[in-house]
């Protein structure tokens, strides 16, 4: 009797040590200058570490950098922590540092993190733990870039192409946990680091499990299978019970996103102002909100987010009209006989944004526009539509960071391979405000020229803004010392403890 009260309760001292997750698409690369898609990004985030990264109140604090300091306003001294090693117990240093940043520049390898560091001037090791960075004027993000996480030199210094280096799928960084096991489409296993620098978390094990389906997923979370999981709007107001709310905190609060219509701009057909105007006044986004969201959501009014420094709160989405949409499509040449014709993309793996796609539809043909829908699995969704910018409109949504940088989506210059201006915007009016933005330290200053930008871009219409959906997330009641802040959950993911 007492070897089998020993045996339970070493199981769950096990299952007390694993937290379940899940993901819902594959990781295409593990690496944090190649990670582009959310699912290599959040894998990427337990791996490796950045020099900086914020707390839970949206401060930049010190990551693998124990200090910094300007010598003046383009001169930056960054301090490297002495006690980081890598997952091979090789020590992290100053080469590291260097090496991304010149990963980074290499013209072979296409990431759109390129934009960021352009104003970097050079990178000097001090010593062996000290970095200077010369910027080529005052830069906004100056700190911000080097939240980047860094790479290995001792491993890929002899890469061949680190775009195709097969580190992506088996990455050594620095983090807090080490990838156990990768199956593509199957589970994903992280262990504790032991030998990390930092606070050693209380979880041993993070396991992710591949549920590609939101009602899988959902499914798992009632089954107690999963720890913690998002949940979509329906769920939350009409599919979860009193039993579910006994064994979940439900933590709402908006997200920082939004999903678009991107329209490609090379294509003749959207190149004219009226057709885009004509297609965003006949989408109805509160009904789209009302009917996806039942509340827990909001209409999107331009590329920027509400409560940011960037947010133009005087700009608002015109409400429908679809008798105006009609004479501005006469206007440019279509009418019942001939009318407007186009397919939009979207991913499998994201209903939401399926349903969103057919209500459009719906909504579309009451203008007498006709939008066909092609719906295609992540990978193939950015691998031939989405990357080689293969379509005529896309569904997407992107996500945004505490500090938003308009480049890499709104400048001309991203519209390239590998840049993330899908759909061929050129404004050189958005262009100039971009970069002289770059240059100003002054939070007020950099406020009213983002302001601008998010004027000027919503005026054009390169995008139909749709909706910026509020984050659902269910969380197991067996963790403890979650605290909820304006960041999200994971700021003191070291804490946790799970009962049982």
């Amino acid at each position: 009797m007492r070897w089998l009260i020993w045996v339970c309760l070493f199981v769950v001292s096990i299952n007390a040590q694993t937290l379940q997750l899940s993901i819902s698409s594959n990781p295409s690369r593990i690496n944090p200058i190649l990670s582009t898609d959310s699912a290599s990004s959040e894998i990427s985030g337990w791996i490796f570490n950045g020099l900086f990264k914020h707390d839970k109140n949206g401060d930049i604090v010190g990551d693998l950098a124990s200090g910094y300091s300007f010598e003046d306003n383009t001169t930056l001294l960054i301090k490297l922590k002495k006690s980081v090693l890598w997952h091979d117990g090789q020590p992290f240093d100053a080469d590291d540092v260097i090496f991304t940043y010149e990963a980074i520049q290499n013209p072979k390898l296409f990431t759109p993190l390129k934009s960021s560091f352009e104003f970097v001037k050079s990178v000097q090791a001090i010593d062996s733990h000290t970095i200077k960075v010369v910027y080529r004027q005052p830069y906004f993000k100056s700190l911000n870039i080097w939240m980047t996480g860094m790479l290995p030199q001792h491993i890929l210094a002899n890469s061949k192409d680190i775009m195709t280096d097969s580190f992506n799928s088996n990455p050594i960084g620095t983090g807090a946990y080490k990838l156990d096991k990768l199956t593509i489409s199957q589970d994903i296993k992280l262990e504790r680091f032991d030998r990390y620098f930092g606070d050693k978390p209380a979880i041993e094990t993070i396991s992710y499990k591949f549920l590609p389906d939101i009602n899988t997923g959902f499914f798992a979370l009632k089954q107690k299978s999963l720890d913690i999981g998002s949940l979509s709007a329906l769920q939350t107001d009409r599919q979860i019970s009193s039993k579910f709310k006994k064994d979940f905190h439900i933590i709402q609060k908006q997200s920082f996103g939004y999903t678009y219509m991107g329209l490609n701009l090379k294509k003749k057909i959207f190149q004219d102002k009226n057709i885009r105007e004509a297609i965003n006044l006949s989408i109805d986004k509160q009904e789209l909100v009302d009917i996806l969201f039942f509340g827990y959501g909001k209409v999107c009014h331009g590329p920027f987010l509400p409560n940011s420094f960037a947010y133009n709160d005087e700009i608002k989405q015109p409400k429908p009209d679809i008798k105006k949409a009609i004479q501005l499509l006469k206007s440019a040449g279509y009418d019942e006989d001939n009318p407007l014709v186009f397919t939009v993309v979207t991913n499998s793996n994201n209903p939401t944004r399926v349903y969103a796609t057919q209500i459009i539809q719906h909504q579309l043909a009451k203008a007498g526009i006709k939008m066909g829908i092609r719906v295609l699995e992540w990978q193939a969704f950015l691998n031939t539509v989405v990357l080689p910018g293969n379509f005529e409109a896309v569904v997407l949504g992107w996500g945004l960071s505490l500090m938003p940088d308009a480049k890499p989506l709104w400048h001309s210059s991203s519209d390239q391979k590998g840049g993330f201006n899908l759909v061929g915007y050129n404004n050189k009016k958005v262009d100039t405000l971009i970069e002289e933005s770059a240059t100003m330290i002054d939070k007020k200053q950099l406020s009213k020229a983002y302001k601008k930008m998010f004027k000027l871009i919503a005026d054009d219409l390169p995008y139909i803004f749709l909706y910026i959906p509020d984050s659902i997330t269910a969380i197991n009641k067996d963790i403890k010392n979650i605290e909820p802040s304006w960041t999200g959950i994971w700021h003191n993911q070291h804490r946790w403890e799970k009962i049982r």
